[in-house]
């Protein structure tokens, strides 16, 4: 018989709220999580961590589910590691000194939890991560034993009111995946059954495949529940069930591996390649710091036939959420303006390749200024980073993309102090 689950929920309050206020606009919702935890094991210990003096409504919330609310202080320059430093050295504590909590739930889409993550799973502790699919980062939904999108608690929770901290719809309906994206999953999961020897029941073959792929969840591919998934796959050709002794079992389909092959499918790298092409064509944009549906309309003018789903996502949000994980984009978040996306390591560094002469050229009339001291012409554009041409340009929605002038160098500044007394100005200056 299967071990209960006596679960440990921490809360990032400050990550978790932004980031469903900034791709689902909304409120957090933390009955819809808890409720959805209690389906998974007995929840015996809820605490929050936040800076409860700016969030009065939601801390009445967490009051009505009897969390506990721990107050996290920002220093001046907004920085908030203590309070995650203190989440975890509370995780750790409750590790060391319960043993009968043997699993622990992160409310958070950060990846600074990865370490945490790690040592509790060394703890023979079984980690959740709940977060969105679009901000929760895929280093930290890969490398837990379950991940439970927020966007699909809420969705098991429609029948009950939206009350609370649920004020309106999403705006936007995720779109459910192919079902053959789900086709490699499943096959290696039976090839890895097979391989031990094991009767591919339903119940195992969810299991074995969370334990591959700890972010899968049957809700992405438009299905209730797990069964359901399955009869698609079978409606579909990709599998076959039978039953042994009254338990139902699922089979690969033998005349079809086209099919257990994904049909060539693209792959999430392939969104990936194509998406760091045109960031790099247009980093001058993204320079500005721009929002997700701005990026959005950048790629689709360079490729109007892109569609995430197509690559296994289910909106482009998650694109850039990948993304952010593999360095193309930057992302800066706070309340009033939500999250915007810069250049990340990567595209910086192309960048500079790609613009050689451009740089070369500035470089060059940087060591003819130092060297004569000389004032610029200021009627002249500044060369360097022009903005990207073309298809890509018409997305900025009434930005101005041109160059901000360049401040004045310390040494034009004493150039211009040291101009001896009744020496006739330049007109051109």
């Amino acid at each position: 018989m299967e071990e209960q689950l006596k679960i440990a929920v921490f809360i990032d309050y400050d990550n978790i709220e932004i980031g469903v206020k900034t791709t689902l606009h909304r409120e957090f919702d933390v009955r819809s999580v808890l409720e959805g935890l209690k389906e998974r094991g007995e929840v015996v210990s809820k605490t929050a961590y936040g800076n409860w003096s700016r969030h009065g409504a939601a801390a009445r919330a967490f009051s009505e589910q009897g969390v506990q609310m721990v107050q996290r202080d920002t220093t001046p320059k907004g920085d908030k590691n203590g309070g995650d430093i203190n989440l975890a050295l509370d995780a750790l504590e409750m590790a060391f000194t319960r043993d009968h909590i043997n699993a622990f739930t992160i409310v958070s889409g950060d990846s600074d939890f990865m370490p945490l993550v790690n040592k509790l799973k060394q703890f023979n502790k079984r980690v959740l991560i709940v977060g969105g699919k679009a901000f929760t980062s895929t280093i930290l939904q890969r490398n837990c034993h379950e991940f439970l999108s927020y966007e699909s608690l809420l969705d098991s929770q429609t029948p009950r009111s939206r009350r609370g901290g649920g004020s309106g719809q999403r705006s936007r309906q995720r779109r459910s995946l192919p079902l053959q994206r789900a086709v490699p999953l499943v096959d290696r999961t039976l090839h890895s059954l097979d391989r031990r020897g094991v009767q591919p029941q339903l119940g195992l073959l969810k299991s074995t495949m969370q334990q591959l792929d700890p972010a899968f969840d049957e809700r992405e591919y438009g299905a209730s529940s797990f069964s359901g998934f399955i009869e698609k796959l079978v409606d579909e050709g990709f599998l076959a069930v039978r039953t042994v002794d009254g338990q139902v079992m699922v089979e690969r389909r033998v005349d079809d591996e086209d099919s257990t092959n994904g049909n060539g499918a693209r792959d999430q790298e392939d969104a990936i390649r194509m998406l760091g092409e045109v960031l790099q064509a247009n980093v001058d944009i993204l320079s500005m710091g721009i929002p997700a549906r701005e990026v959005e309309a950048v790629v689709t003018a360079a490729d109007p036939d892109f569609k995430e789903t197509d690559y296994g996502f289910s909106e482009f949000a998650e694109v850039l959420n990948y993304a952010h994980d593999k360095g193309l984009v930057r992302v800066e978040a706070d309340l009033e303006h939500g999250l915007r996306y810069y250049p990340g390591d990567e595209l910086v560094g192309g960048s500079q390749g790609l613009g050689e002469d451009a740089e070369g050229e500035a470089d060059t009339s940087d060591q003819a200024e130092s060297s004569s001291g000389e004032l610029l012409d200021e009627s002249k554009p500044s060369r360097s980073r022009a903005p990207a041409r073309g298809r890509g340009r018409r997305t900025t929605r009434g930005r101005s993309t041109a160059p901000r002038k360049p401040a004045a160098s310390p040494a034009r500044r004493r150039a211009s102090t040291r101009r001896p007394a009744g020496e006739p100005v330049d007109a051109a200056e």
